[in-house]
């Protein structure tokens, strides 16, 4: 079939319209460059400020730190801070596994958790009060919490960890199912709630992923948000972001890119709300949940960054706490999240593997 050829003012309109598109591409592609190297820039300030600061932080900031850089990086120079954690935890795990054999060990264990758990502020003190009426799972949850750094880390087997069953054996006879999905519970711990199902799978002690996920989706169904208090809301962001990371193994996997698409799409349709109601270390978590999924190119992570961006104090070298605060320590948290949102890998690196040679 024969086709007229265009008019010569439409060819030329054409060429016009072909141009100018191809110019706003290329407008396009060069706006995300230099977004991309103001992120990187940014990203690079702070990790610099805290690698000068962190052999004076103390060692749980330290250990949160290099954990999350050397499986951003893989690089050999976070794995010093690394394996002093392997050593103060397989320390710490010998000496508790013999207590645990012991019920008024356990109990007293149960009540030292309760009693110092932290109460400077008002989200510590509800929480303090809620661990208060599950007493023993206040203790369990930490200890599924430390067996669970020794799996990351390759040490549970018999020549790191001897006698480590025993501890799983403990935690196979905790009830975990009621305290994960208790709305009590889920009101104030809900991120907690999300890191022990996961820890529990991890072990193998429990798979009660599904049962937490069901729990909280009933807890806090879309239709409540208008009722939310922030300190609700932000528990459940908090929450969806934890569902997300934890099942990432915090940072060393990618998660499958359909399994949270009920998390993801929530985030992108509520980012204004996110954005205000929030703060700096959940709404970061936002933007990491979507990299997790692989879905760097959702305009919501440009959002979050550049709020990232306009939070960070340059003189500092950090993102400050919501009432200002530029205590380094406080803020490794905060700052190292910065890092990974701003500075995402193409790649995440595992472990790293610290345990005894085959």
């Amino acid at each position: 079939m024969n086709t007229m050829p265009l008019p010569p003012m439409l060819r030329c309109l054409s060429r016009v319209w072909w141009l100018v598109l191809c110019l706003w591409l290329a407008g396009c592609a060069l706006d995300e460059q230099r977004d991309e190297a103001r992120y990187i820039a940014v990203a690079d300030e702070i990790r610099q400020h805290y690698e000068r600061i962190l052999p004076d932080l103390p060692a749980d900031d330290r250990r949160h730190y290099a954990q999350r850089l050397y499986r951003l990086t893989g690089e050999a120079r976070y794995l010093p801070p690394n394996r002093d954690y392997a050593d103060r935890l397989l320390t710490e795990l010998k000496e508790e596994l013999p207590g645990l054999a012991r019920p008024e060990i356990i109990a007293a264990r149960a009540e030292a958790a309760v009693t110092d758990y932290p109460e400077r502020t008002d989200k510590q003190r509800r929480r303090k009060r809620m661990l208060a009426d599950w007493r023993e799972i206040a203790y369990a949850k930490g200890l599924a919490f430390r067996m669970t750094q020794a799996s990351y880390l390759g040490l549970l087997n018999e020549t790191d960890l001897p006698g480590y069953r025993r501890a799983l054996r403990y935690l196979e006879g905790i009830d975990f199912r009621a305290f994960v999905t208790d709305p009590e519970v889920m009101e104030v711990y809900a991120a907690q709630v999300a890191n022990l199902a996961y820890y529990l799978h991890e072990l193998e002690v429990a798979d009660l992923r599904e049962a937490s996920i069901e729990a909280f989706r009933r807890h806090y169904p879309p239709e409540r948000d208008a009722s939310l208090s922030r300190a609700s809301y932000r528990n459940k962001i908090y929450g969806m972001t934890h569902f997300v990371i934890a099942a990432s193994g915090y940072y060393q996997w990618p998660v499958p890119p359909d399994e949270f698409d009920w998390i993801l799409d929530y985030f992108a349709g509520h980012l204004e709300r996110i954005l205000v109601e929030t703060k700096e270390d959940i709404y970061t978590e936002v933007g990491i949940s979507f990299l997790l999924a692989g879905r760097e190119r959702d305009p919501a992570v440009g959002r979050l960054r550049d709020a990232l961006l306009a939070a960070y104090d340059a003189e500092a070298r950090m993102v400050p706490a919501e009432d200002g605060g530029l205590d380094p320590a406080y803020g490794e948290h905060r700052n190292v999240l910065a890092i990974m949102l701003l500075d995402w890998p193409g790649r995440l690196y595992p472990g790293p593997d610290l345990g005894a040679s085959p």
